[in-house]
């Protein structure tokens, strides 16, 4: 982490950008933490507020597009190829989709707020067959906010910053942790529904 935020003391915007992007596609970069930092050195006057927000946001939203269009071409590429092996059939992949459609989209948004699950969330929504347009839509608002809330969670902080970064991540690990068992059992209740249909 140390190295991160020697990175963006030293290079500042060009350095947000890049590690943004890298840690979206799936990098072990501490994304949030890097977004606090950079709102504590515009709260220390290093940097301006709306470049850093610019640059921040140009890099997750770059990130979060890169792995779309992994899932675009490579996930459908190896879905075609092997999925028969798998049981992953034509109706399989087009229920996928209607999932997507009708309910996925919203973990493009809520999915930045989740560590560990917003590196996969685009992946999947490409290899599903998203359209481009709804993609775009749920994933770059999602981004924006993401990426405001953070770097005005590390300027409002200030000095604290770096105490609560911690704080903040335990908060986010647990959020995460119940958005996933919710996901789990809502599967399983309907699961269980059709089943007894």
């Amino acid at each position: 982490m140390e190295t991160v935020l020697q990175l963006v003391s030293t290079h500042g915007h060009i350095a947000i950008f890049f590690l943004l992007m890298l840690g979206i596609v799936g990098l072990p970069v501490p994304d949030e933490t890097l977004l606090m930092f950079s709102g504590y050195l515009v709260f220390k006057g290093q940097f301006h507020f709306f470049p850093t927000i610019a640059s921040a946001c140009a890099g997750s939203l770059c990130g979060i597009t890169i792995s779309y269009i992994i899932g675009r071409t490579g996930g459908l590429y190896v879905i075609h190829k092997y999925g028969p092996r798998f049981h992953l059939t034509k109706a399989r992949l087009d229920h996928a989709h209607r999932w997507f459609e009708r309910v996925g989209r919203w973990g493009l948004f809520f999915g930045y707020f989740m560590p560990g699950i917003r590196h996969f969330t685009a992946i999947l929504a490409g290899a599903s067959g998203l359209e481009t347009p709804v993609f775009a839509l749920f994933a770059y608002s999602g981004g924006i906010v993401w990426v405001l809330t953070f770097v005005s969670l590390g300027y409002f902080l200030g000095d604290q910053w770096s105490r609560m970064s911690e704080e903040v991540q335990y908060v986010l690990i647990a959020l995460t942790i119940l958005g996933v068992a919710a996901a789990v059992v809502y599967w399983w209740i309907r699961r269980r529904k059709k089943t007894a249909g």
